[in-house]
């Protein structure tokens, strides 16, 4: 039989173990990775192929897709759930998608970050702009003043006047 001194620290360990298997976006059972360090990187030939084979086009004011400079347009260590996000997005939209900023330096820091590889900005489009506002949910505005929009993932499009920054904290459904 079990004692009871015996029982207590079992039970205690099991339910701390649950307790961190079932916490939203923590443990394996979670609703789904939510920390920087929990996500697939791309080198920039990966996401350009996936880019590329999706419809999706993008540029850089610099020519370039050099991470180090602010010019270029890099996707090199970008999240595997965000270039699935921008597939997603081609694919609901149908809209022509042009990305002018991925992973490069020169945009805010943060977790949820250009550099982190958990953000893209497209260009304006009228089609984009409609979709976004017909389809997700205005939240109001962000600290700098730009409008948000959420989708029903999750990820978050702000109108920053001559393009969208679009957080992706998932695939948008991939």
């Amino acid at each position: 039989m079990v004692s009871r001194m015996t029982l207590r620290p079992v039970l205690t360990a099991l339910a701390l173990v649950l307790g961190v298997l079932f916490a939203p976006g923590v443990g394996v059972l979670g609703s789904g990775a939510t920390q920087a360090h929990a996500d697939t990187k791309l080198t920039h030939a990966q996401a350009t192929a996936r880019f590329s084979s999706s419809g999706i086009t993008w540029s850089s004011s610099g020519g370039c897709s050099n991470r180090n400079v602010a010019t270029c347009t890099s996707f090199d260590q970008l999240n595997l759930a965000t270039a699935q996000g921008a597939q997603t997005l081609k694919s609901a939209t149908g809209c022509a998608l042009n990305i002018t900023g991925g992973t490069e330096t020169g945009h805010a820091s943060g977790t949820y970050s250009h550099w982190n590889g958990y953000k893209l900005d497209f260009g304006k489009s009228t089609c984009l702009t409609n979709y976004v506002h017909g389809v997700f949910t205005y939240i109001g505005l962000r600290g700098d003043g730009a409008p948000q929009y959420k989708a029903g993932s999750g990820n978050i499009y702000a109108d920053e006047g001559s393009h969208w920054d679009v957080t992706y904290y998932n695939c948008g459904g991939c």
